[in-house]
């Protein structure tokens, strides 16, 4: 019985009787086209992307020239009665300087340096040390860099009203001790949570090395200045805020009503000096 040997597969198609016959030359060249048209696209250079948009410019930030040489003493802290530090919520002076301070540290705002230093001021940071802690090192750029005072806002943010004389000196003596071996001084200001303190938390306080107990006169929060009383900021007035996400608003708030008042920031350390 004879055998059938089926033509080459190389470059041929199915023909309608089952077997394969050749391409033909016209078809041949069409897929070979073809073939280098794709290969001609995978490898065609991929043109760069648009550069990015340049950033915008920073926000204008008001700014204010020092009446004098800040770091020199104005004024002494008023002295201890019987043991019992100073409490201090306002100073007096009849220039027209207020002084602004920032509370507890709990979100360390990246803008905050570059917004301290553009304005030319230089804020008190009463700080909590759970706060503090991991941030160490911002807290002190803040200082070195832009002029702020580190100063005693407890270990851990409790109302000490009331508290036993132990658990008092704990709090405050913890913090102190912590800030002067991380930044090599101690805290000579302290400012209780929540403002509530008794007689025990002054002594505990002197007893810490603490020389005065700071309150507050207006406050400033989601971008808006808060007044006790009045709608406009006086000399020796000192402005409570706080480290939060709305830091860039707080600070412009009080930036903007110190200048729409007449009124310069100036460090408090400067007219509570030891």
């Amino acid at each position: 019985m004879a055998l059938v040997t089926a033509p080459p597969l190389t470059g041929s198609s199915p023909g309608y009787n089952g077997f394969m016959r050749p391409l033909s030359s016209r078809r041949m060249l069409v897929a070979g086209v073809l073939a280098l048209g794709l290969t001609a696209a995978c490898g065609a250079p991929v043109p760069p992307p648009p550069p990015a948009p340049a950033p915008p410019p920073p926000s204008p930030v008001l700014s204010f020239e020092a009446p004098y040489a800040f770091g020199t003493p104005q004024a002494k802290i008023p002295p201890p009665d019987h043991g019992l530090i100073p409490v201090v919520k306002r100073i007096h002076t009849d220039k027209p300087y207020v002084f602004i301070t920032i509370d507890d540290g709990q979100v360390p705002h990246p803008a905050a340096l570059d917004l301290m230093r553009r304005s030319k001021t230089r804020p008190t940071l009463f700080l909590t040390d759970r706060y503090v802690e991991g941030h160490r090192g911002y807290f002190k750029d803040l200082r070195d860099q832009a002029g702020a005072t580190i100063e005693n806002h407890t270990l851990s943010h409790p109302n000490l009203r009331g508290k036993p004389y132990e658990v008092q000196h704990k709090e405050i003596c913890g913090a102190s001790d912590a800030y002067q071996r991380e930044y090599g001084k101690r805290p000579v200001l302290f400012r209780p949570p929540y403002g509530n303190y008794d007689d025990t938390t002054r002594k505990a306080a002197a007893d810490c090395g603490v020389r005065a107990l700071v309150l507050w006169t207006e406050t400033v929060n989601d971008g808006a200045m808060q007044f006790q009383s009045g709608t406009k900021l006086k000399p020796g007035d000192i402005i409570l805020m706080h480290f939060r996400k709305t830091f860039v608003e707080d600070y412009s708030a009080f930036l903007a009503k110190a200048k729409e008042d007449g009124m310069i920031p100036v460090p408090l350390e400067d007219f509570l000096s030891a």
